[in-house]
């Protein structure tokens, strides 16, 4: 088994904010943050739990690009927490539209298919498409404002993203570790180098 980057014991690491994954997940926190204070009853406990799980998605990415530089395992892990925390993310979003008595976006609806099209990344495209789409749907009567459900719909597609994102990392990082193992491997390698070389 050989070793990546020409033996360097230590992987390349960090770069996060060059990630897919982590960009979305930094625009989902954002808008979840947003959301909740417009939204969400300040005394439900809801409100904490939803930015809390939006941030962990953040945290953990970039904490686990950085933890790649010795440990394959737990940068693994921590892309699954990240993973697990979009999903409860996703849950309460999809938990605020059934309670307001709203629906989730079909694969056939206009505006789940204008916003994929639109490959959204960033908050200015985001208020954008919202805008657009407050212009371009008739609005029937309803208990809850309308703004929160196109957030709540365009966000739990931003968050399919990304968790589509990070489960090509987790891919991508266990074939790498296959083929070049871990941390203790390659020091291992490395130390047996230096006694055949001595």
């Amino acid at each position: 088994m050989g070793t990546d980057n020409n033996g360097d014991l230590l992987l390349p690491s960090g770069g996060y904010r060059r990630l897919k994954s982590f960009q979305l997940a930094q625009l989902i926190y954002d808008i979840t943050v947003h959301f909740v204070k417009l939204y969400i009853p300040k005394e439900s406990r809801t409100c904490d739990q939803m930015v809390q799980a939006a941030r962990s998605g953040v945290q953990n990415i970039a904490e686990g690009s950085v933890d790649a530089a010795t440990s394959a395992k737990l940068e693994l892990n921590l892309y699954n927490v990240a993973r697990a925390s979009l999903e409860e993310l996703k849950l309460d979003y999809e938990d605020y539209l059934r309670q307001q008595g709203e629906l989730l976006w079909s694969k056939e609806e206009f505006l789940y298919t204008e916003f994929v099209k639109r490959r959204i990344s960033c908050k200015k495209e985001f208020r954008e498409f919202i805008v657009w789409a407050e212009s371009h749907t008739s609005v029937p009567l309803r208990t809850v404002p309308y703004k929160s459900v196109l957030v709540a719909n365009s966000t739990l597609l931003l968050i399919e993203t990304a968790s589509y994102f990070l489960k090509r990392q987790i891919q991508r990082k266990a074939a790498e570790f296959l083929e070049n193992g871990g941390f203790a491997e390659r020091m291992y390698q490395q130390r047996n180098k230096k006694r055949q070389d001595h």
